[in-house]
């Protein structure tokens, strides 16, 4: 049988899809898990003083066990592709951001090109990224929850405490919800606000850039974690560690 071979910005899409699926059916999966944990338990007897169950409720339970099933199994899959992609990864492509890697596109057709100060747009939209490590090369895409917001905005929109952290208005966070985890993947006008903002489809969590990531909606516990950035001959590196809890509240 032949092979289909995809060119590098569909494979990007697709592993960008893969992500947030993953991230999405684990998060489903430990919903589901608490609602089966949370429900009554009923046991069968031979006695015929006990309560036949109602057929409702039975049907109920056997539609809450065929779902627990089969996200399970969707994400034990997913988790399978997981693992053996990141079999193939080189050392040190797993390890968080450090201080001093080079910054690329994570997606699209400039996927794996390094992303200088030009490349972001006043205003946003926000740029996808990998941290690199510019000694060795590795691109630091192993673990997902090394994904990164990169986003130029006007520097007399930011607090202060952004404000530090950014260089010419440019600034980056965690691309993952502090939530349940998935990817924070839209850019747009906030449910609760003027302003465009981070948003997680997953649960509809959405997140404040100009003042430190906060959360202005939804259900996240926190703010995303902050990645301080260095400008030096208009390419962007990482300045230090990330501020901040990465990923979420749930497994995801």
């Amino acid at each position: 049988m032949r092979a289909f071979a995809f060119n590098q910005s569909e494979q990007s899409h697709i592993d960008a899809l893969r992500r947030q699926f993953s991230a999405l059916f684990s998060a489903e999966f430990q919903r589901l898990l608490a609602c089966m944990s949370s429900a009554p338990f009923t046991t069968s007897s031979s006695s015929s003083e006990n309560v036949v169950e109602p057929e409702g409720d039975a049907h109920a339970e056997q539609t809450r066990r065929t779902l627990l099933l089969g996200a399970l199994a969707t994400t034990a899959c997913l988790g399978c592709a997981s693992q053996a992609h990141a079999g193939e990864e080189p050392p040190g492509s797993d390890e968080r951001p450090q201080k001093g890697d080079v910054l690329v596109f994570s997606e699209g057709d400039q996927e794996g090109k390094l992303i200088a100060a030009a490349d972001l747009p006043a205003g946003g939209p926000p740029v996808h990224a990998w941290p690199k490590d510019p000694k060795t090369s590795v691109v630091r895409s192993a673990s997902r929850l090394n994904e990164i917001l990169i986003i130029r905005l006007d520097p007399a929109e930011l607090d202060e405490q952004t404000k530090a952290r950014a260089v010419d208005g440019i600034i980056a966070y965690s691309a993952i919800c502090s939530h349940a985890g998935c990817p924070v993947t839209a850019w747009m006008k906030s449910d609760v606000g003027d302003k465009e903002v981070f948003k997680c489809m997953c649960h509809n969590s959405e997140y404040e850039p100009r003042a430190g990531a906060q959360v202005v909606f939804g259900p996240a516990p926190r703010r995303l974690a902050a990645l301080p950035l260095a400008l030096a001959d208009g390419s962007l590196s990482v300045a230090g560690n990330f501020i901040g809890k990465v990923g979420g509240a749930q497994p995801g």
